[in-house]
């Protein structure tokens, strides 16, 4: 896990700044988000907000790697985790993938899929952070919890 420095737009040090990557396998996943919460805990970043930021993050780093890398550990996910006192936190996931719209997604509420095991990762990274932005196709999504 790499540590890097970092300021906000304003100039102020960012509380953390992780610059990261992992290989596209499930098994890369659980380790490095429990090293990266223990570290937010140990910053006070996010306080109360733990449950949030991991599960955001989980899913979106489960969908990079099943999805952007077609789970190839040869392939990487790239990924950034911010915190500063004014903004709180922000995690940046890039995939190496061909991407998707967003927008296309079926509601996993709605009819049959609702009984589905599946499909649900999106959803609930929009009903737990406060901000989610998809960039470059649908091959990086941003999210913020403030």
């Amino acid at each position: 896990m790499a540590e890097s420095e970092g300021t906000t737009p304003g100039g102020d040090p960012l509380l953390l700044n992780l610059k990261l990557a992992i290989p596209g396998d499930v098994k890369a996943i659980d380790p490095v988000v429990d090293k990266i919460m223990w570290v937010v805990g140990q910053m006070k970043c996010g306080e109360g907000k733990e449950f949030e930021v991991e599960t955001a993050l989980r899913e979106a780093l489960a969908n990079a790697v099943v999805h952007g890398c077609g789970e190839n550990p040869r392939k990487q996910v790239q990924f950034v985790v911010a915190c500063d006192r004014e903004r709180g936190m922000t995690i940046v996931v890039r995939d190496p993938g061909k991407g998707f719209d967003p927008g296309r997604l079926p509601s996993p509420v709605e009819g049959d899929r609702l009984f589905s095991v599946h499909g649900r990762g999106i959803y609930l990274i929009n009903q737990l952070m406060d901000e989610v932005e998809f960039d470059d196709g649908g091959r990086e999504i941003r999210m913020r919890k403030t």
